[in-house]
């Protein structure tokens, strides 16, 4: 089943909880919630005691993605707060292995995620280790950006090295993904859609959300 996590980077930053429960409402899947440091990524957002607060307000699987560096010295913090999936970055720290377990070890779904320009190949040595895979089709920092041109080969490459080495392995796919394009995602091999501003940007949540798990539940063409 595909899956909609809609990003709180696009909420609105004064009522987020308030927010998190309109989605919910809507018919959201997860809750994807960037955390960004300033140095990996140029932009700063929520750490681990927002994310504390927020648990409150929902049950829906916090989907929590750190663009952080060495996001190693982290993880207690994040699962303390209430993640339920931790994304790292390959780029982001010199102990992908070790940190991938220690997600693990604190009882949590570990996730790896890639810049654009990343090869595919630096993922295939953990890919058997994780839960998730997260294609990034922007340059992560800001919200409401553009989707890559010809980022949809580089998912159906991802989705073809899943299936033959960890098919278990959730595709996560983030960055400009629209009503227009959504479809087309998740035919080229995607299950769990990040919509940030295309949702919460838009005038009703539920209308939004609603239109785009009907384009996901129709009758895909295979990837």
């Amino acid at each position: 089943m595909k899956m909609i996590a809609p990003s709180i980077l696009s909420a609105d930053g004064s009522r987020l909880g308030d927010e998190i429960t309109a989605v919910k409402a809507a018919g959201a899947d997860w809750i994807h919630i960037d955390v960004m440091d300033g140095h990996f990524v140029p932009n700063l957002t929520i750490g681990p005691g927002l994310i504390a607060s927020l648990r409150k307000a929902t049950r829906l699987p916090f989907d929590v993605h750190l663009m952080i560096e060495n996001p190693e010295r982290y993880i207690d913090a994040f699962a303390e707060a209430g993640s339920d999936w931790i994304t790292i970055h390959v780029e982001a720290t010199g102990h992908l292995h070790r940190t991938v377990a220690l997600i693990r070890e604190r009882g949590l779904r570990a996730g790896v995620s890639l810049n654009p320009a990343t090869p595919l190949v630096r993922i295939e040595p953990i890919l058997p280790d994780i839960d998730l895979l997260l294609i990034m089709t922007v340059n992560p920092g800001f919200g409401g950006q553009k989707f890559i041109e010809g980022s949809l080969p580089r998912i159906r490459q991802a989705k073809e090295m899943i299936r033959t080495r960890a098919p278990k392995v959730l595709l996560e796919v983030d960055g400009g993904v629209t009503l227009q394009n959504i479809r087309t995602i998740a035919d080229a091999g995607a299950d769990i859609l990040v919509a940030g501003s295309a949702i919460f940007g838009s005038g009703d949540y539920a209308e939004t959300i609603g239109a785009m798990k009907v384009l996901l539940s129709a009758q895909t063409v295979p990837a």
